[in-house]
């Protein structure tokens, strides 16, 4: 099943793509009110069967989408997880070791922004840069999870583009100012339940900027899979439902080309993830978003 957040009736609402239209779910029970709320109650496993008897509400030519889980309480990214994207970096004079555990940072929600909405280029910037892939949902919290058990605690997956203000993420080591910018991490268009997608599938992963292929792999390249990385984060911090792990991206970003080629106002970007879907955003200045 497909489930989404989207305002409707100028109000946040949710629910679950069947055919060409959603279905809202957000009047389901008066303790869910979020796509977050439906996880942490594990109502959504029974999606398929609240769908029944209820209308389409809109279609989805017209629906307006909100980033997968709006506010999160933690969106966790993973960096340099494929090896061609960490040898790229290197390349292009990127001095780093890879880790013998998973390097990670945490984006703010409020960087956020939705399937068709625009991906901002702040005005301080000309180096911002696309990152395709592939973020996974948390259903069941937990601290402590072991790698065996991880694959019980997603409840889905959807395609993140992980975009990067090049210059400011590497004002330091920490490259965490170059990540939070408003409204440069784009999340959508849904996220695909656990159900429909074998644990440890290998998917997929194309980016497009201008309809040009510019990466192009599967998540069999992950240094550090799922299980590990829900298994680390999870030994740092309790996991919330709702709770978003961003996979990393394959090569084939702006910065690891010579010369650099970066996202300017009205390109394109488009990431399909196979048997998840395809998110889409143009780009805008800062200065012309009202």
């Amino acid at each position: 099943m497909k489930l989404l957040s989207f305002r409707k009736d100028g109000r946040e609402a949710f629910g679950a793509v069947v055919g060409d239209g959603v279905v809202d779910l957000s009047n389901l029970r008066e303790d869910i009110k979020t796509l977050a709320d439906y996880i942490a109650t594990g109502a959504y496993r029974d999606a398929a069967h609240h769908v029944e008897g209820r209308a389409v509400s809109v279609k989805l030519a017209d629906v307006e989408y909100l980033p997968v889980i709006p506010r999160p309480e933690k969106i966790v990214c993973a960096v340099r997880n494929y090896l061609d994207h960490h040898n790229e970096a290197l390349a292009a004079g990127l001095n780093r070791e890879l880790s013998e555990f998973p390097p990670i940072f945490l984006r703010v929600w409020r960087s956020q922004v939705a399937h068709n909405q625009p991906i901002i280029k702040p005005r301080v910037s000309d180096t911002l840069d696309w990152e395709g892939e592939l973020a996974v949902i948390i259903g069941e919290g937990g601290r402590d999870i072991a790698e065996a058990d991880a694959w019980k605690h997603v409840a889905g997956y959807s395609v993140y583009n992980d975009a990067s203000v090049r210059e400011w993420q590497f004002h330091a080591r920490q490259i965490a100012s170059g990540k939070n910018f408003e409204g440069t991490g784009a999340f959508g268009p849904w996220m695909v339940t656990a159900d429909e997608i074998e644990p440890g599938r290998v998917l997929k992963l194309e980016t497009r900027l201008n309809g040009e292929t510019v990466q192009s792999s599967d998540t069999g390249h992950l240094i550090f899979p799922i299980p590990r990385l829900i298994a680390y984060a999870s030994t740092i911090f309790t996991l919330s439902p709702g709770d978003v792990i961003v996979t990393g991206t394959p090569a084939g970003v702006g910065f690891g080309r010579k010369p650099p080629h970066y996202m300017k106002a009205g390109d394109v970007v488009e990431i399909e993830i196979e048997a998840v879907g395809t998110l889409r955003n143009e780009v805008k200045d800062q200065g012309s978003i009202r």
